[in-house]
């Protein structure tokens, strides 16, 4: 397939260059949307349960903090799917680890709506767990690997960002049904995104790249059969620890903003669904618009600019809402925060990961940089309900804490990891 710059070598185009959207030809189209189903349905199987924790610890007659350790096995089990599926996708392909991740999560939450006691529940989303953590090295280097280079950083925001539209539709459903369905409702309807696998079994390619990658490992007879090992050699683990520092500080920012804010409106400020489905709604749009502006950023400045500002941006914003009890001021705050913590800090974690890593291990480490940062994510909702409620603190103090001294750590990262901008993919062989 002939490169954006061969096709603009010469002729009046040149003055006119092809609009983004129309140099992907059909079939990195098809790969994109893949990814994009994979993962915003993923987020929205995950992000429904965080709505519901203080609910789910009444109808089982449990502490909140036990639902809260639900949350944190269900980010753990997220590092053994991603390094399982990272280790299958350079080995056979990026497409069919996908269909099994979409597959399995959607019927683990189906399992927990059916859950007849809390440890059933407990133990089907550390499942579902595992099968999320498996979708996202699939999709993000599916995705990453097939679109052009020009516009990698704008698609990897839209792809990225695109958490906030399934925690969107999260808050929407909570928001209009959840006086009908209730919690178990709520997540039955999760099993609904294993529709999706029809569509990637019958219109998705494995991308052309890795097809090559993997020709040229068997045909040189050197074969990468240990990628998780091979990310950590002489050459390679300077970049592989920067990359895990800078996914912890992403997942404690996160979710130190996320985790227990609607259990802060609950509990703390005694919101209605509606007004915390409102709030959330309008957050999470905001999010997934202030990523596809910042993956703008990305390509015309760099993948470091895009996220670093937003960071920022973010510190001195947490106060703001989190100290306040005028909905007003929680509303306008919330949702300039999805654009900071959410949109700008997360939105080219695909495409700045992706890009760090060469061809033959780029899922595997792709899968496990950015998962372990889920172990350490996953200590956030169990820490903030402990200052909660046990130091008497309420849920703001403890998040904004989180929020601002980690969006700290981050920037650090990124100060002293690379520039991938500009990067081209190659199948070139550079580990094997």
């Amino acid at each position: 397939m002939p490169t954006f710059e061969e096709k603009y070598a010469a002729g009046p185009e040149l003055s006119k260059p092809m609009p983004w959207w129309r140099e992907p030809s059909k079939d990195q189209w098809y790969a994109f949307v893949a990814a994009w189903l994979g993962w915003t349905l993923d987020a929205f199987d995950f992000t429904v349960f965080l709505l519901i924790m203080h609910p789910i610890a009444e109808a089982f007659h449990v502490p909140f903090i036990s639902v809260t350790f639900v949350f944190t096995i269900t980010l753990w089990m997220r590092l053994a799917g991603a390094t399982a599926s990272g280790w299958l996708c350079d080995r056979i392909g990026r497409k069919t680890p996908l269909m099994i991740a979409i597959l399995g999560y959607s019927l683990c939450n189906l399992a927990a709506g059916l859950a007849p006691t809390f440890t059933f529940l407990f133990v089907a989303r550390a499942i579902l767990g595992f099968f999320m953590g498996a979708e996202w090295p699939a999709g993000s280097a599916l995705a990453m690997e097939t679109w052009p280079q020009r516009s990698r950083g704008l698609i990897g925001g839209i792809l990225q960002g695109s958490w906030g539209i399934g925690f969107m539709m999260s808050f929407a459903i909570y928001g209009l049904f959840y006086n009908a369905i209730g919690w178990r409702g709520l997540l039955v309807v999760g099993v609904l995104p294993a529709l999706a696998v029809v569509y990637v079994r019958y219109f998705v390619k494995e991308p052309e790249l890795w097809v090559e990658n993997r020709r040229r490992q068997k045909v040189e007879k050197r074969e990468v059969k240990a990628p998780l090992f091979s990310i950590f050699k002489r050459g390679m683990i300077g970049n592989t620890l920067n990359a895990c520092w800078w996914m912890a500080s992403a997942f404690i920012t996160y979710y130190s903003v996320t985790v227990l804010f609607a259990t802060h409106l609950q509990v703390d400020l005694k919101m209605s669904p509606g007004a915390i489905g409102e709030v959330g709604v309008a957050a999470n749009l905001v999010t997934f618009l202030a990523s596809v502006g910042w993956g703008w950023v990305a390509d015309k400045y760099g993948r470091r600019a895009a996220m670093i500002i937003p960071a920022i941006i973010a510190i001195p914003l947490a106060p703001v809402y989190l100290l306040s009890t005028d909905f007003n001021l929680i509303w306008w705050g919330f949702v300039l925060q999805g654009a900071a913590a959410a949109g700008g800090m997360q939105g080219q974690l695909a495409t700045f990961m992706n890009e760090r890593f060469p061809t033959e291990v780029r899922a595997t480490a792709s899968g496990f940089c950015y998962h372990q940062g889920a172990i350490w994510g996953g200590l956030v909702a169990p820490i903030i309900a402990y200052f909660a409620t046990t130091w008497g603190l309420g849920y703001a103090i403890p998040m904004m804490v989180g929020t601002m001294v980690f969006a700290s750590s981050y920037i650090a990262a990124l100060v002293v990891g690379p520039e991938t901008k500009g990067k081209e993919l190659v199948a070139d062989l550079v580990v094997a």
